[in-house]
């Protein structure tokens, strides 16, 4: 797909406004809890919160809580959340709801899903992934592998040689569908039937996937995926994650963290473990209601806006933002690491620049929200649930005019935070 702006065609706040005019989601906004004289271009590390989350999370404490006490585990039908939410992420990532299940965090879920892969390939010592994925599901391999003391090997190769590496050695390829940094997309169908002609298992990160794109697991016929449910899902800091397995390969799935909530009947208490039947096997500890219920509502904003709707609007603010500091900023050194193709990137941007950390800094406090990534990136993340054509424009303004001013180069911006 070809980007859709020209370099010789300048673009004016007039169009970008018109476009805001014409645009079908522009009333999903106002579910939004948003702060005035903020443009948020950080929903694909934190997305924003819906209105209706506070309001859920407040019913849920004083009277499911306050009032019913325990009792509402079975009257508000608790123990049934870690399924309803699954099923609401299933029709967002191409899966059947009986086969994703809300539970632990991302990383957790990545330790049981990849251990129970190496046990299906008992024969095989090979994890491979990239050396672009992000550095947690790394270290859970390397975690795992010295866990298990079997001779494992985590195997790293560049994005672009993950096809050519897949071979007779590997029990499981383990990737991130959307690069954290850059953005870019591995195409899924073709890794997956590649893993697979090989004999290997093939698991999927969907942390930034998930909400900001459509995702087909079953028609590319994956085995395994997790991610997280506080990115493009506005589920809230720390939301709980969610985890797929296929459907054929329930039954052979023996979890690693057997826990009572896996059990196929956790209140007979039996002191020896038997896996419940299909995903619910996958469950571990308690669910953590607050926190699933906040998720639940932000995954209904999503189910209304619909995935296709989401994307449509996802590529024309993408390109945008790159047309834009194209035509506004080309002088001030940015080298965008971020695919020009739309069909080959998630729904953010990505700049390189050797003052990136103050200029992101900098724009942080003219009220652009994006962020920081080691060692000069600039990160822009696109929700366009929330966002408006105007916020982008606005916001490549404000880079620009940081940029020309050298406003960037004051000593509070070269200080570095905690979190970047």
């Amino acid at each position: 797909m070809k980007p859709i702006f020209k370099a010789s065609n300048p673009i004016s706040r007039d169009d970008v406004l018109a476009w805001d005019l014409k645009d079908p989601l522009a009333g999903m906004r106002d579910r939004f809890a948003l702060p005035e004289n903020t443009i948020y271009l950080d929903g694909n590390s934190l997305g924003a919160l819906p209105k209706a989350t506070a309001q859920r999370v407040s019913r849920v404490v004083k009277q499911e809580w306050g009032e019913d006490l325990i009792r509402s585990w079975n009257k508000h039908d608790w123990m049934g959340l870690p399924q309803r939410c699954g099923a609401k992420i299933a029709g967002l990532i191409g899966a059947a709801a009986h086969e994703v299940v809300v539970a632990d965090s991302t990383s957790i879920n990545l330790f049981k899903l990849l251990a129970a892969a190496l046990r299906l390939r008992p024969d095989r010592r090979v994890i491979l992934s990239d050396t672009g994925n992000f550095p947690t599901d790394l270290y859970v391999a390397q975690g795992l592998i010295e866990l298990l003391d079997k001779g494992h090997e985590l195997r790293l190769v560049a994005p672009g040689e993950i096809s050519e590496a897949i071979n007779e050695d590997v029990a499981v390829v383990m990737l991130t569908q959307t690069d954290y940094r850059s953005g870019r997309i591995h195409n899924m169908a073709e890794i997956t039937a590649g893993a697979h002609g090989a004999g290997a298992l093939m698991l999927w990160d969907l942390a930034h996937s998930a909400g900001a794109f459509p995702v087909d697991l079953r028609g590319c016929g994956v085995d395994f995926a997790v991610g997280c449910g506080y990115k493009y899902l506005n589920g809230g800091p720390g939301a709980p994650a969610f985890l797929f397995v296929a459907e054929d390969l329930q039954k052979e799935v023996r979890p690693p963290l057997s826990g009572w909530m896996g059990h196929e009947a956790p209140f007979l208490f039996d002191p020896d473990y038997r896996p419940a039947e299909g995903i619910a096997r996958n469950l571990c500890g308690t669910p953590a209601i607050l926190s699933l219920s906040a998720l639940d509502e932000g995954l209904d904003v999503m189910r209304d806006a619909g995935m296709a709707a989401i994307r449509h609007k996802s590529v024309q603010m993408t390109d945008l933002f790159i047309a834009l500091v194209d035509q506004n900023c080309a002088d001030f050194g940015f080298r965008l690491l971020s695919p020009r193709d739309p069909e080959l990137r998630g729904s953010q941007i990505a700049f390189s620049h050797e003052q990136g950390y103050p200029i992101m800094a900098a724009l942080i406090d003219r009220g652009v929200i994006g962020d920081f990534r080691a060692p000069d990136i600039l990160r822009f993340g696109f929700a366009p649930l929330y966002l408006r054509f105007a916020d982008v424009w606005d916001a490549v303004d404000i880079l620009r005019e940081i940029m020309t001013r050298k406003s960037w180069d004051q000593p509070q911006f070269h200080k570095r935070m905690a979190v970047t």
